[in-house]
């Protein structure tokens, strides 16, 4: 059924002139390179419109020579014939001199609008709610940035030079063959409605499926990037079949949607050929009859001719650009998609100073979800003092990672508040607020590039002895210097050159390097064995002592020393107390420590 769903929205009808208008708006900014192209290019093409009625005139120069030479009157006067075919030669250079400038300039224009537009893309990243990358898979994103980007590069460096020589050339050769002869150029004339409406009707025809097309390789993309990334928990669960099915299913809509495209915009250039064959048929019939009535010339005629299938061509040529500018405009209208969504405004009015903070924390009445018809957090009130550890436990799904995030604004509030210090939370400018907070996730992050560089990562402008001196807090000094290269040693892209634990310590001596004000753990700990875990332990101990904390655990043994244990269960506050009180109450958390550990009392 979701299918079926995605399917029909896939069908619906793109917003082609809204996506033309942001285009043009976009490439506006080069609107002086491109009229220096546009220039060019009609240059260009004028003097290679002049050519054949030049050649014309060369021939009729021949033809009257080889009659005057049967006739015993005279010769053929090669003289006047080089002259005509050296200028003739000249206008052609010329117009491949014009050729190469506007192909030199549009290739800048194109490859600057990709640059631009993957610059934007970089920094709306960072500028997106979290909610964005909740609905959106990486590999859609990725496959807009690469793939639709180049897409429209390639297109429009192609394309728009095609589309503005091949108008100047249908209206140049339609004014140069009624200077020859008008009622052989209204005949000529007649191809162009007859080609509009079979282009607009191919057009209409094939445009949902170049959109569908770029839509589904997004789809594909995602994927391919899901299976790479997570190819051995699907070899572990035996999953490559239904990975397969799954792949096979979106590449063969991909497969289906792009054969259809092809094919109907490859109609075009056999149905605009023949039109141009019998347009052609037509002229040399006419054109014969002219000849011998005397109303026209043989180099005329032959320059004629020359016009007449070059008249179709630039015809064709449109055709055949159409299918590449239903591409681009598929793949523009992504990439604006992707740049207008929301973004994350600042609300801060910086009112508040972080620098000040002793991190007294406040949770007035909070409600959330991700949904307003979804509530998560229906009604959380907490009050926490400086250089308290508070751990939050509860059962998978009780909002306990929801919580920390809405400290860090991750998420906007339903309702309620968030007061650190007295001071609202919306209070602060979002950069400075979060620079007081270091946070340790489950799921370890690091980058490609030196072990000393990701350490660096939450100070930048930290000593290399502040960043070994974090290390050893976080007891990852002596594991570090046993790899090869020490602090230097590169991690590649996918850090799969050291292992889950490792990287979850050397995340927490990242954080321990940042010196935060407000410490969040969350699931800290829980890629280590239990010896290290012991010493991380005893380092987030002497890390967190003055600083307020929130520790989110699975593991019961690692918060037992809280000040104060949150249990959470569908959103809402069940049982505060310490670790000793929590257990005589013998309630929900006393079940929740007896399923971790077999102990009575």
């Amino acid at each position: 059924m979701a299918k079926n769903e995605q399917n029909k929205g896939l069908e619906k009808a793109k917003d082609v002139k809204g996506t033309i208008r942001k285009l043009i708006k976009y490439i506006s900014n080069y609107k002086i390179s491109l009229m220096i192209v546009f220039i060019v290019a009609i240059l260009s093409t004028i003097f290679s419109i002049v050519g054949p009625k030049i050649l014309g005139n060369a021939t009729q120069e021949l033809y009257v020579g080889l009659i005057n030479k049967i006739q015993g009157v005279g010769g053929i006067n090669f003289e006047a014939i080089g002259k005509i075919l050296l200028f003739l030669l000249g206008l052609y250079i010329l117009s491949a001199i014009f050729s190469y400038i506007e192909s030199w300039v549009m290739a800048g224009i194109s490859k600057k609008v990709t640059y631009g537009l993957r610059k934007e893309m970089s920094e709306k990243i960072k500028k997106l709610p979290m909610n964005y990358f909740d609905r959106v898979t990486t590999g859609e994103t990725l496959s807009i940035i690469s793939n639709d980007v180049d897409t429209l590069g390639m297109s429009l460096n192609e394309s728009a030079v095609t589309v503005v020589t091949s108008i100047v050339t249908v209206i140049g050769i339609f004014a140069m063959m009624c200077s020859i002869n008008v009622v052989l150029a209204i005949l000529t004339a007649l191809v162009l409605p007859v080609a509009s409406i079979l282009i607009m009707f191919i057009v209409n025809k094939s445009q949902k499926y170049f959109a569908n097309q770029q839509s589904y390789l997004g789809h594909v993309d995602g994927e391919v990037e899901e299976m790479l990334g997570g190819y051995p928990v699907i070899k572990a669960f035996n999953a490559e079949e239904r990975m397969l099915k799954k792949f096979d299913y979106d590449n063969k809509k991909l497969y289906e949607c792009a054969w259809k495209s092809q094919f109907l915009s490859g109609m075009m250039h056999p149905i605009m050929n023949f039109v141009g064959n019998l347009n052609y048929a037509i002229i040399a019939i006419v054109g014969a009859y002219y000849v011998v009535e005397g109303k026209i010339t043989v180099g005329n005629i032959q320059s004629f001719i020359q016009y007449s299938k070059n008249f179709t061509q630039p015809i064709a040529q449109l055709a055949q650009v159409t299918n590449q500018l239903q591409t681009m405009l598929a793949a523009a209208e992504r990439i604006f998609t992707f740049l207008e969504e929301k973004e994350e405004l600042e609300t801060g009015k910086a009112i508040c100073d972080v620098a000040s903070l002793k991190g007294d924390v406040t949770f007035d009445h909070v409600k959330f979800g991700y949904t307003k018809e979804k509530i998560i957090i229906k009604d959380f009130s907490l009050k926490v003092k400086s250089g308290q550890k508070i751990a939050i436990v509860g059962p998978t799904g009780a909002g306990k990672t929801t919580i920390v995030k809405l400290l860090m604004r991750f998420y906007p509030l339903t309702d309620g508040a968030i007061y650190i210090d007295g001071c609202n939370i919306k209070d602060f400018k979002r950069e400075d607020y979060r620079h007081a907070f270091g946070m340790v996730l489950q799921d370890a992050w690091l980058f490609s590039g030196t072990i000393m560089d990701n350490l660096r990562y939450g100070k930048l402008d930290a000593t290399d002895e502040e960043v070994i001196a974090s290390a050893k807090k976080a007891h990852v000094d002596h594991f570090i210097k046993t790899l090869p290269g020490g602090y230097s040693m590169e991690l590649n892209e996918e850090t799969s050159n050291v292992s889950s634990g490792q990287k979850q310590l050397l995340t927490i001596a990242r954080a321990i390097l940042a010196d935060p004000k407000v410490m969040i753990l969350d699931e800290a700990t829980s890629n280590v064995d239990t010896r290290t875990e012991v010493l991380i332990q005893e380092a987030m101990d002497e890390l967190m002592k003055g600083r307020t904390s929130f520790i989110i655990a699975h593991r019961l043994s690692t918060i037992q020393n809280a000040d104060v244990i949150l249990v959470l269960n569908h959103g809402n506050i069940v049982e505060v107390g310490t670790h000793e009180e929590l257990l005589k109450k013998k309630g929900f958390y006393y079940d929740l420590y007896n399923s971790q550990f077999e102990q009575v009392s």
